[in-house]
């Protein structure tokens, strides 16, 4: 929230803002009682929070690693302003915090500084500096942003750090990136420290990961082959784990499997690589040339569509990969996709095998879904509506399930409702196709003309616009469509 110029000048009394005419002190978790006085010349952080909100129970530990960083050497006070309903609930959630609070049922002081400070959501964090002047209602931003790093939290503080950030991205190196004061190096699954000077001259690709993350557990399992096909070949690159995760074991439990580098766990560059590179999506994989300077902001897409093949990731590679894609898509066949090895068919629902080249001439739906997936449930008797409309009218149609179940079981029981065609359960086309035809989210279902082309990749939310009356699909069949509500709405 901006300031007006009267509200940046005024100075709080912290006496007369934190006391009652019966209270003179605020109160800790352990019960003992600070006389407000004491906080008379430090900056005090008045932090608006509830055990019941959710962004709350995010950023409080964020403020507790601050709080703690500063305590030792800095004149920082934060005072818990509650937004508990109830004792238990504000006796639990203060347990948590090692700062100050008002006694629990002193209510019209807590009310009294929401309305002053016109706080409308929490978290909120206001700043007042020593002589009581807000320096900031935007803490939470803040200690986001710049964690410890922005104390006092002033707005002279906090430019200077912005300022710091551009010279670093316009300065960047490895060492710059990777390393700060009381550490150079970084670790690798079995304990040792690597000094990050050994990875200079070489490309090196940050890879940013929750192990909670199912993208990020997905993605993991692609890198750690195109890792393992990139140091067969002796190339010069090197991987760095960017773990985001807030419990030590899970961190230990993602990187066990991981072959390449990474950061300590909480290490404080985690936060600032975060700012950076202005990170937006996870998973992202952010690569660094052997300059040091950023080549590419994300190649997760590139990874998981075309492998070891996308290195060395340079804008060169990337055109020439391009090209190859163009080239592929002009020459596809649906033999070129649904035949790999010797997997040259697919399922009926008896588990009968279907030779791809009966299908050859065909209009073919690819239908990627799953049993658990609601939308995929709540889509398909509609799907299968629209499939016996067409297979009515023309036979040479048909789909083919193309599975994301956890298991064999649920995807037979999710099969069986389908009139048409599978690929087997755990089939390795299906990662392929995936890739192929980015598929990001299901259900999703892509059209596939009797040339062996891709019609549409948009193929369900035309089914779900139009029905049966969309088939085949086509560029030309939807401008028809559309002219024909056109004309409707004129009418």
């Amino acid at each position: 929230m901006a300031l007006n110029k009267d509200e940046e000048t005024v100075s709080h009394d912290i006496t007369s803002l934190l006391s009652s005419p019966e209270r003179d002190f605020l109160v800790r978790n352990n019960g003992d009682q600070v006389k407000i006085e004491s906080l008379i010349g430090k900056a005090v952080g008045l932090y608006f929070s509830g055990s019941w909100c959710g962004p709350c129970l995010r950023f409080t530990p964020n403020l507790v690693q601050v709080y703690n960083e500063l305590s030792s050497n800095a004149d920082f006070e934060v005072v818990f302003v509650s937004s508990d309903r109830d004792e238990e609930s504000f006796n639990a959630y203060f347990k948590k915090m090692p700062w100050l609070a008002f006694p629990f049922a002193e209510s019209e002081t807590r009310q009294s500084l929401k309305e002053l400070f016109k706080v409308r959501g929490i978290p909120h964090l206001v700043i007042l500096d020593g002589s009581g002047r807000v320096s900031t209602e935007e803490g939470v931003r803040i200690i986001y942003d710049h964690g410890a790093d922005g104390y006092p939290y002033t707005p002279e503080k906090i430019n200077d750090l912005k300022e710091e950030e551009e010279r670093a991205r316009r300065e960047q190196s490895l060492m710059s990136i990777l390393t700060h004061d009381s550490r150079d190096y970084l670790i690798s699954n079995d304990g040792n420290k690597i000094p990050v000077s050994e990875l200079e001259g070489k490309t090196v690709g940050l890879y940013f990961s929750v192990s909670s993350h199912r993208g990020c557990l997905h993605f993991t399992d692609r890198l750690l082959e195109v890792y393992k096909k990139l140091r067969e070949k002796g190339e010069a690159f090197e991987l760095v784990l960017v773990s985001l995760d807030d419990d030590e074991q899970e961190f230990k439990n993602c990187y066990e499997p991981m072959t390449w580098l990474a950061l300590p766990f909480k290490d404080k560059t985690c936060d600032k690589l975060v700012r950076h590179f202005e990170l937006g999506t996870l998973p992202t994989l952010v690569v660094i040339g052997p300059d040091g300077k950023t080549l590419h902001s994300n190649v997760v897409e590139s990874i998981e569509e075309h492998g070891d093949e996308a290195y060395p990731f340079t804008p060169e590679k990337f055109a020439k990969l391009a090209e190859i894609e163009k080239a592929k898509l002009e020459a596809q066949t649906l033999e070129s996709i649904l035949i790999s090895a010797d997997k040259d068919f697919v399922i009926s629902k008896d588990g009968s095998k279907v030779p791809v080249s009966e299908l050859v001439g065909k209009n073919v739906l690819l239908y990627f879904s799953a049993h658990w997936c609601p939308p995929c449930r709540h889509f398909l008797p509609r799907f299968i509506a629209v499939y016996e409309e067409i297979k009515a009218k023309d036979d040479a149609f048909e789909v083919i399930f193309i599975s994301s179940d956890h298991n064999q079981s649920s995807f037979d029981d999710f099969f069986s409702g389908m009139p048409w065609l599978a690929l087997p359960f755990g089939d390795e086309r299906k990662a392929l196709l995936q890739r192929r035809f980015k598929i990001k989210g299901i259900p999703a279902v892509v059209a596939i003309g009797p040339n062996g082309r891709t019609v549409s990749t948009q193929a369900r939310q035309l089914i779900q616009a139009h029905g049966a009356d969309a088939y085949p699909f086509t560029e030309e069949r939807v401008k028809q469509l559309e002219e024909q509500a056109k004309g409707g709405l004129r009418n």
